[in-house]
Formats: structure tokens, sequence, C-alpha cells
């Protein structure tokens, strides 16, 4: 009769322990959005590290460890440009102050390795895509804008943490680095490099 007792008390202990679980070890899908912080670097258009972007993305675990999905971001980086006299070929001067504007919307396929299945997920992750992006420069009475589209790259590394063992809510923590080969010859721009950290929340 004690032997059935112990039984059935660690039969209930082991429903228990499964029932409190993470509810991430048998899901294969993801969501992830958040805010975004970015900086541009190696262009001497705008440069300038800003928080006026947001990402959306997600995937499925085709593997425990491995993700296929998609994503979408976008990104406004500013520059203001103080008061300067500029002359131009006709010999024609202008004296004004600038605001420089890069606006950037990526878009894309996402592979994703996770090196845990826990409720700590550590990954890296690689995008690829194309970009669209708005080169703008604003002065006191007219703005000269030029939109064009390029190839998108961009290598991530990030974590996902689900503190809340019974539900699928988290948090995401992740830096990146993206190249576009977007192209404007009239401000000397050859390619669009950004680094950047991204926090959001996780389903």
């Amino acid at each position: 009769m004690k032997q059935l007792v112990y039984i059935m008390m660690a039969a209930a202990a082991l429903v228990l322990t499964a029932g409190e679980a993470s509810a991430q070890m048998g899901k294969r899908d993801y969501i992830n959005a958040g805010w975004q912080f970015n900086g541009t670097v190696g262009n001497d258009f705008a440069k300038s590290a800003q928080g006026y972007g947001a990402y959306m993305e997600g995937g499925y675990y085709v593997l425990p460890t491995l993700a296929v999905g998609g994503f979408a971001s976008f990104n406004t980086n500013n520059q203001y440009v103080p008061e300067e006299t500029y002359v131009f070929d006709d010999k024609s001067a202008l004296t004004t102050d600038l605001s420089k504007s890069v606006y950037q919307v990526p878009f894309g396929v996402t592979v994703r390795y996770r090196f845990l299945w826990t409720e700590i997920q550590p990954y890296v992750e690689a995008k690829i895509g194309t970009e669209y992006s708005v080169q703008s420069t604003y002065m006191s009475t007219f703005v000269n804008r030029h939109d064009n589209w390029g190839f998108y790259i961009s290598p991530e590394i990030g974590v996902t943490i689900f503190p809340f063992p019974q539900t699928d809510f988290g948090f995401q923590i992740a830096a990146y680095y993206s190249y576009a080969s977007n192209h404007n010859s009239s401000y000397d721009i050859t390619g669009i490099n950004n680094l950047g950290f991204k926090l959001g929340v996780a389903f």
C-alpha cells in the first residue's frame, strides 16, 4: 500500500513539474517586435545615431535550433548642419543651415540559429533582402529628395528571455550590423552601413 502511495505521489509530482515547464519548450514559431536604435557609419551625408526606428520579425523552427522567417523594419537618422555659405558651379551662392535625413525600410527573409532551447535563448541570425531608402536635404524654403532601392544584408546576435514559464511572452535584446547597396550620386552615397541594437518583446 505504501509503495502505491509513493508511486502516486511521484506521478503527481511529475505532472506538476510538466505543467510548470516553459511553454517555449513545445513552441516552434516565434514573433519579435520592438524599438530599434540605429547609427549610420561610413558615409558623409548624415552621420548620426538615433532611436527613430522599429522592427518586426517572425519565423518557424524547422529544427529545434534552426528557424527560417521574415522581417521588416525602419529607421530615420537626422543630422543638423549649422549655417554656412555654399557656392555653386554658376558662381551663385546660398547661405543657409541644413537638416539632412536618411530614411531606411529594409525587409526580407531570415535564418536564425538558437544555441539553447530553454527560457534563455541566445541566438545568431542572418537577414537578407532589399531596402528602400530616401535621402533628403531640408533647407529653409525647399527640400532636395532622392529615393532608391538596394540589396540588404545584416548579421545579428541576441538573446530572447522568457521569464514567465507558463506563457509565451518574453523579451528580446539584440545587436546588429547592416549593409545596403543603395546608390545616390548626388550625395556621393555608394552604400549605407548601420550599427545598432534592438529592445523588444518576444512571443
